[in-house]
């Protein structure tokens, strides 16, 4: 047994039964290892497709995704992957391949520095010169993936080491994570006491729940305090969309009801957040009569951007479960905030007869309740947010913290790959589709079962989107008129394909979409002039708000003494 087949079996005994990758020069002993194996290697077509399809595949399942590249192009080639699951704590073990030891740091063939190159970006790198140190290594990179506060660790491994003879090696084996000690956090007696005097509670949740496994303690909580209740993008989920407590989202294309009750809180709950600057909008005007209880995993997190009235380190479910016990005398706001939410509702009837995307995504909701959707980055990403209905956070798979374009395709056929029997979406724009349409020969090839929705404006929409309102409507590099016949690409990978462009026909067309056995194709025409509504511009505060085809600024400042019918 040589280093390379001495890792595959820790791999099968470490519980993987899918990677995503390449193969190439420095990595080969490691796939000719790969023959014979019981687990699934999933051919992409390109290196980057692998990180994120390994990045969909964890977000969903919850288990420590795998990527394999071999060195220099292969490699580099993971850094976008590996950088969007750091920014979106998503558990990742990258296996690279690097030349001979003897000729590292001679500028070799395909030689790269790619532990250097993403020490930024990975909670650890390892780069092991002997197969001695490929059992201690393998372990720990297993866990420090999936504990703490979840991200990707990369082993950098070089040719010779993946040669070298493992007979002496100990049989591949699990180690046991140490126990997780359920500590009651400090700080839980202080939160008790600001939950009971406040008198306009908000509880704002962010991917944190979700990542903590603490989804069903947030909605226990929730239930038992009846507080109104906001969500990050990441978040969404946390709760059900039509949870009487939940308002919307928050933030730059949050609802009006979510951020107005931000704003007016005089107690922010805040649990598996991090004021992001995309939620949180201009900082120094965010919530500014409220006190905070700030609750996370991470403590590196609770005081970086907004000091903390009450800090509650440690795990989340724990620490919900504790402040199940509050009691909080808020029904006026608590009616106040629910009347905002109806008046403030998304409506759907807007005139024409072209394709209205919010509405098209809602019916898609409506028809596949229960699908995982994955998104691409740009202003279909937010209307995915802002209009469908998820009751599941581990349903809404979206590159956040990075806004990775390219990622909805390779994040659907990981989370496909990850729950087979599953319903998956992938809901894309032109201009993103065109980073990884190449994954069309993946679905095509593994038979997976992914429905595919393209809007198309044959634009930049999101960066046109800005330039319109921001830069005096001077349009630069976002035309896409040019875009190809998406539907024959579809097809020459053997994916059917549909076309939408008229409301009239969007019924049918989505029904015949959606009884398609196997991979389909759906190519949706919408408005080019088609914005994003509401908007926070930059460096607002979140009460001031852009909504509507003017453009119109309008200061969100309605009276807290009456409810509005």
């Amino acid at each position: 047994m040589n280093g390379a087949e001495w890792l595959v079996r820790a791999l099968e005994a470490e519980g993987v039964d899918t990677l995503f990758g390449y193969p190439g020069g420095c990595i080969m002993p490691f796939y000719d290892a790969l023959l014979g194996s019981r687990m699934r290697h999933v051919l992409v077509r390109h290196e980057q497709a692998a990180a994120l399809a390994a990045n969909g595949y964890a977000r969903h399942s919850g288990r420590v995704g795998v990527c394999v590249a071999t060195s220099g192009p292969g490699a580099s080639n993971l850094v976008t992957g590996i950088a969007d699951a750091l920014l979106d704590s998503v558990p990742m073990v990258c296996l690279t391949g690097q030349v001979p030891t003897h000729l590292m740091g001679t500028d070799a063939f395909q030689e790269l520095d790619v532990f250097g190159m993403t020490l930024p970006i990975v909670k650890h790198s390892y780069l092991p010169r002997s197969v001695d140190e490929l059992p201690a290594v393998l372990h720990e990179a297993f866990h420090l993936a999936r504990s703490g506060r979840p991200g990707p660790v990369l082993i950098d491994l070089p040719k010779d080491v993946q040669l070298a003879c493992a007979d002496h090696l100990p049989p591949p084996a699990p180690i046991e994570s140490p126990p997780v000690v359920n500590a009651v956090p400090v700080g839980l007696v202080e939160a008790l006491a600001l939950i009971a005097r406040s008198k306009k509670p908000v509880v704002y949740g962010g991917g944190g729940i979700a990542i903590a496994g603490a989804t069903a303690a947030f909605r226990r909580f929730i239930a038992a305090t009846k507080i109104p209740t906001v969500l990050t993008l990441r978040g969404l989920g946390a709760l059900p969309f039509d949870h009487p407590a939940f308002l919307g989202m928050l933030g730059m294309h949050g609802s009006k009801a979510a951020n107005l009750a931000v704003q007016e809180s005089d107690l922010l709950i805040v649990v598996g957040a991090r004021f992001d600057d995309r939620a949180t909008g201009k900082l120094a005007e965010f919530a500014p009569h409220a006190k905070v209880i700030h609750l996370d995993a991470d403590l590196g997190e609770i005081n970086k951007l907004r000091r903390a009235d009450v800090s509650v380190h440690g795990r989340l479910d724990t620490s919900l479960n504790a402040l199940c016990a509050a009691i909080s005398r808020c029904e006026d706001w608590r009616a106040l905030c629910a009347a905002r939410a109806r008046k403030h509702a998304a409506r759907y009837d807007a005139p024409g007869t072209d394709i209205y995307a919010p509405a098209l995504l809602k019916r898609l909701s409506e028809l596949a309740p229960e699908a995982i959707v994955a998104c691409d980055v740009g202003q279909h990403q937010m209307w995915v947010a802002q209009h469908w209905g998820f009751t599941d956070p581990s349903h809404h798979l979206s590159s956040a913290g990075l806004g990775t374009m390219g990622y909805g395709l390779p994040a659907a056929i990981g989370a496909q790959l990850s729950n087979p029997g599953a319903s998956v979406l992938c809901v894309s724009g032109d201009g993103s589709f065109q980073m990884n349409l190449q994954e069309l020969a993946t679905v095509a090839r593994e038979r997976l079962p992914i429905k595919i929705v393209l809007l198309d404006n044959q634009a930049l929409g999101m960066v046109r989107q800005w330039q319109e309102l921001f830069f005096d409507e001077r349009y630069s590099a976002v035309d896409l008129s040019d875009n190809p016949d998406f539907g024959l690409i579809a097809r020459a990978y053997g994916i059917p394909a549909l076309h939408l462009d008229t409301r009239a026909e969007q019924e049918r067309v989505l029904a015949e979409f959606l009884a398609i056995e196997g991979p389909a194709f759906l190519h949706v025409v919408i408005d080019q002039k088609a914005n994003v509504w509401p908007l926070v511009p930059p460096n607002h505060s979140n009460a001031q708000m852009l909504d509507g085809p003017t453009g119109a600024e309008t200061t969100m400042k309605e009276p807290t003494d009456a409810l509005p019918t």
